[in-house]
């Protein structure tokens, strides 16, 4: 999904390592998702998506990119970016390819475990990864105005506002939050104890949730649903592994 770059972030420059590699190894943004993994050399990501790159882009193409970003992570082969780059080339304009709606966990930064740049993707955090005004707001801004073409809702492992949610805990506004993910909850068919102490359970309803969320999303915005049925954006689940670093991808 990143556009491969070296040092320098001026696309017109003749002599730029990032002309050079790209004319070398006859790179555009499209085939790099379909070739990471597959023996391209480690190259430095310095510069943003631009509009034509991630407009060429196909919402599968840009799910397959994340996939691949995370099998690096886990790998502990992730791209050398170039952050004050990406920073200077995307100041005038950002073109993000997806929106990523995930928990404020500190443990489960989708920037990082999806090895993505500054300019490549939208991100929206809030525990327990449920869905909002505001937040479908905000995601239907990344999608129908800045042209988004992916919503990816990642919860993951051992998540503290669903074991919350199980305990029935009240505290200040927290108490409304956690409402909205009990309706998982009441919904996991789980074989065992039903506890927050059991960590499948609490994996079982965190995965329920995130399907629930993605419900609540096509269910409250006519933008987005209208979007999804055309085929211009794609919603997919996700469940990141805090232990082993992976991410499960699913419809």
């Amino acid at each position: 999904m990143s556009k491969i770059t070296g040092c320098c972030s001026e696309d017109s420059h003749p002599n730029s390592r990032r002309t050079v590699l790209k004319a070398a190894l006859g790179i555009t943004a499209a085939s790099v998702i379909g070739g990471i993994g597959l023996g391209l050399p480690q190259i430095s990501y310095a510069a943003s998506l631009t509009r034509e790159e991630r407009d060429k882009l196909t919402p599968d193409q840009i799910v397959e990119g994340l996939k691949q970003g995370n099998k690096r992570f886990v790998s502990g082969k992730m791209q050398q970016h170039d952050y004050l780059a990406q920073k200077r080339s995307s100041a005038e304009g950002q073109f993000p390819a997806a929106v990523i709606l995930s928990c404020i966990d500190s443990r489960a930064p989708a920037e990082i475990v999806l090895d993505t740049g500054i300019g490549e993707t939208f991100n929206a955090r809030i525990a327990g990864n449920i869905s909002n005004d505001d937040l479908l707001g905000s995601m239907e801004f990344a999608c129908a105005a800045a042209g988004a073409k992916v919503i990816l809702v990642m919860g993951h492992t051992a998540c503290g506002a669903v074991k919350g949610a199980i305990d029935n805990v009240e505290l200040g506004n927290l108490t409304g939050l956690l409402d909205k993910i009990k309706p998982a909850i009441a919904t996991t068919q789980f074989d065992g104890e039903k506890s927050s102490k059991n960590e499948k359970y609490v994996d079982a309803v965190a995965k329920n949730n995130v399907k629930h969320t993605i419900d609540e999303i096509r269910k409250n915005s006519e933008i987005i649903n209208k979007l999804e049925k055309e085929g211009k954006v794609k919603i997919v689940g996700s469940m990141y592994n805090l232990n082993g670093g992976e991410v499960e991808f699913f419809m």
